[in-house]
């Protein structure tokens, strides 16, 4: 028989418990003096452990968690303080893009990368690179908080969309995600707008926000976007989608279910009070109805709209409805607000006359108040996104980016209009509408450079030239 032995690890479970208390005190001690920063940061460590493992064996699950951060990452900068969300969008592209670089399979083919919209979204990239050298010397914090939304996420985005989502099952999905969120985005405005706004947003608007987002005693719906100028255009945007798959080839409960989402959505445009947002239905309609090919419908749409127009400009339907009133502003050519904005562009173009290559990247708007106060242009409001690439960039910078967006624009209406498989042709049309109403609106707001509507353009982009692609799987298949 062996003779008892004593094991060290008795003695190790008998310090756990002073262990134990004092870890607690020192996260205690710790959070009263960072908040929730440090201690949230030891349990998401675990979380963000696993979330990489996965990504590293599927990246597609790190860049389908990207495109739903975009439509949450402004809320949970609202309600958890302090917590750079906004950077956790790079660095997931960045995780994704070394999961594809070092991933065993030779899945990921590089030759989905030789095209026009990888090689522009390169060149846009390059040239905010260059801006590093601008004689203006804009702050390079400034520099790099803009360029985030001006290039790096089309750069890094584009490419990720073309390795990873390459399959009709696919865009099918990211059809289904995009809807799915913006309905749900109308409910929570709808939500905001009867019951009130929780603790968090009443501070938010309490801080400023107020200012726009309050008008007459009337809230400005923004559900859990930036601010109601992106809900309402992204609403817009999304309504018209599924407006353009309700008159398609599909089954009647689908083609039903797309009307009744497209009016819901709608009316969370409406309740935004985002005037612009109007334009993304004019702009995208008008386009719809070219690439639709039929007479029936473009005469049809054709009074639609002229009607719809019509009713807003010389009759007085519908006044007294706060929402429609605003909207109704939107067509007065002596509106105050645009007047302002007129004004504005006169002092930029003065200004800018005699700087071809305008100010810097960051030097207006929001970084530019904060990090290049002594910049002239950081005291005039950009008001527009087209306003601001020309101030930032100057008239030879504008030029390049307005003719990288148009070239984008007309191959997407050419491949949408040679599509033979009727079913994925009213799918990329509507994308096609959606990205043109979206950037007509960014001419009254910054629309297109704000999450959740820059990277669904992005992806709209990208699926649309993926077009013939799945043209020919779906012939081959149906064949």
């Amino acid at each position: 028989m062996r003779p008892s032995q004593s094991y060290p690890t008795t003695s190790i479970y008998k310090l756990l418990g002073p262990l134990g208390i004092l870890t607690a005190i020192f996260l205690g001690w710790i959070t009263s003096k960072t908040g929730i920063v440090v201690p949230g940061a030891l349990v998401a460590f675990p979380v963000m452990f696993c979330f990489v493992v996965m990504v590293f064996l599927n990246p597609k699950i790190g860049f389908i968690s990207y495109l739903l951060l975009c439509f949450f990452v402004s809320a949970l900068n609202r309600h958890i303080l302090g917590v750079p969300f906004g950077l956790g969008l790079e660095a997931i592209l960045i995780v994704t893009w070394l999961s594809i670089i070092f991933h065993r399979s030779e899945k990921f083919k590089g030759e989905y990368l030789k095209n026009d919209l990888c090689i522009l979204a390169l060149v846009w990239f390059i040239i905010n690179i260059l801006e590093l050298a601008h004689p203006e010397k804009p702050s390079i914090f400034g520099w790099f908080y803009e360029m985030r939304s001006t290039t790096l996420y089309w750069v890094l985005t584009v490419p990720l969309g073309f390795l990873l989502l390459n399959e009709v099952k696919d865009l099918k999905l990211f059809i289904f995600i995009i809807i799915l969120i913006s309905s749900f985005a109308a409910f929570y405005g709808i939500k905001q707008l009867y019951l009130g706004v929780n603790g968090m947003e009443q501070i938010w608007l309490d801080d400023g926000a107020a200012k726009t987002h309050v008008l007459w005693g009337k809230l400005r719906v923004f559900s859990f976007y930036s601010d109601a100028g992106q809900f309402g255009a992204s609403q817009a945007h999304i309504s018209l989608v599924c407006f353009i798959l309700a008159l398609g080839p599909f089954v009647k409960w689908k083609k039903l279910l797309g009307a009744l989402t497209g009016i819901l959505i709608l009316y969370g445009m409406l309740i935004s009070g985002t005037r612009g947002a109007l334009f993304v239905l004019i702009a995208g309609g008008f386009v719809f109805l070219i690439l639709s090919k039929q007479i029936k419908i473009i005469a049809l749409g054709s009074v639609v709209a002229i009607g719809l127009i019509f009713i807003l400009k010389f009759t007085m339907i519908g006044a007294g409805n706060a929402n429609i009133d605003r909207l109704r502003t939107s067509l007065d050519p002596q509106d105050p607000s645009l007047l302002v904005r007129f004004k504005n562009q006169e002092i930029l173009r003065d200004y800018l006359i005699s700087r071809p290559f305008g100010g810097g990247v960051g030097v207006l708007g929001a970084w530019g108040e904060k990090y290049n106060p002594d910049k002239f242009l950081s005291t005039v409001p950009p008001d527009s996104y087209f306003v601001k690439v020309w101030a930032m960039y100057g008239i030879v910078g504008f030029i390049i980016w307005f003719g990288i967006v148009m070239y984008i624009t007309g191959k997407c209406c050419g491949i949408v209009w040679n599509i033979r498989d009727v079913k994925l042709r009213q799918i990329l049309m509507a994308l096609t509408c959606g990205t043109v109403g979206n950037i007509f609106a960014s001419y009254g707001n910054e629309v297109i450079n704000q999450m959740p509507s820059s990277v669904i353009v992005y992806l709209s982009w990208v699926f649309i030239f993926l077009g013939p692609k799945f043209d020919r799987q779906l012939s081959n298949t149906h064949g």
